[in-house]
């Protein structure tokens, strides 16, 4: 984990406040019980958002956060290809990439099925993902 990015994420939750900083902390807490060794980085920092999104990668970046104003939304890159059996995805179903959760403020989030679906995520990952020295001549 990368500690600037783990320290932008703890004033991002704690800025945010609220039922959604409370429910990213727990987020945040649920990806690193389904692996501690998740790298944390803050990407697309731009004039609408500064402080950028957070973002979980273990061999590629698998899940991403949002806050909005009425939610919270956690994207998984490669949603489409998870099994999801306690129907947790319920937004962007009908693509054949990402997947993503909205989670409202009377949610109350199924800890247990979160994780084992960051954990598929991941493995998803290492399954994947081709490192890049691969067939690289040096």
């Amino acid at each position: 984990m990368g500690d600037d990015a783990g320290k932008a994420i703890e004033k991002l939750i704690a800025d945010t406040g609220g039922w959604r900083g409370e429910r990213l902390g727990e987020i945040r807490a649920i990806i690193h019980a389904a692996d501690p060794d998740v790298l944390e980085e803050m990407k697309w920092k731009k004039p609408s958002n500064p402080v950028g999104t957070p973002v979980w990668s273990v061999a590629g970046m698998f899940v991403n956060a949002n806050a909005f104003k009425d939610k919270i939304k956690l994207t998984f890159l490669h949603g489409a290809k998870l099994k999801d059996p306690k129907k947790l995805f319920n937004n962007g179903l009908t693509g054949n990439k990402w997947r993503a959760i909205d989670i409202k403020e009377t949610d109350k989030l199924n800890k247990p099925a979160l994780k084992a679906l960051f954990k598929e995520a991941i493995a998803y990952n290492k399954a994947h993902n081709v490192p890049k020295s691969i067939g690289a001549k040096g």
